[in-house]
């Protein structure tokens, strides 16, 4: 049933990824109580089935107008991953993994949005299936915008009850995941 759903899909490979996702899911957030975990396994399992999709037809027709957009946005992504996640951990003073700052982090890129690394994940999503955009690959995109903003309203909660009103604060501040727009 799988199979004609989504045919190309490696099961095993599809099997073998989805184990270590759960596995790093519970370990980096759910066993910690940190409940964002939950819709963020969804994004990683819809960018890890959009990467399956798409593998074979990475680097077909280089020059059309879908892979010039597809590399934008993979660029894009890897800038606003690389940018949080340097600023996390320069300036959160975290305690154990990188995600449990002790610091409320409000430079960098994170003074312009909440969500950098949530944003990375759905341009991530959205340059893999610009890859090539039949119907699955579409869907399981709109999956990951909806896994990726339901992640960041999960941890928006949890910050608050972590940092209180200064995150409130914050929030009014800035945008989730596009300066000055959303």
């Amino acid at each position: 049933m799988f199979r004609e759903m989504i045919p190309g899909i490696n099961i095993p490979a599809f099997i073998a990824g989805t184990i270590v996702i759960i596995v790093f899911s519970w370990y980096y957030s759910l066993r910690a109580g940190r409940n964002h975990g939950i819709p963020r396994f969804f994004s990683f399992e819809s960018i890890y089935l959009l990467l399956l999709l798409n593998a074979d037809g990475w680097f077909s027709d280089p020059f059309s107008p879908r892979q010039i957009v597809s590399w934008i946005l993979l660029i894009l992504s890897a800038w606003a991953g690389l940018a949080g996640f340097i600023t996390l951990r320069r300036k959160g003073m975290a305690e154990g993994g990188f995600e449990n700052t002790t610091q409320l982090v409000t430079s960098g890129i994170y003074s312009l949005i909440r969500h950098p690394l949530y944003l990375s994940l759905f341009l991530l999503g959205t340059g893999i299936m610009f890859k090539n955009p039949g119907l699955p690959a579409v869907i399981l995109a709109l999956v990951n915008l909806a896994a990726v903003f339901l992640t960041g309203l999960t941890e928006e909660k949890e910050m608050i009850k972590k940092f209180g009103d200064g995150y409130k604060d914050y929030m009014k501040g800035t945008k989730m995941f596009i300066p000055f727009i959303i």
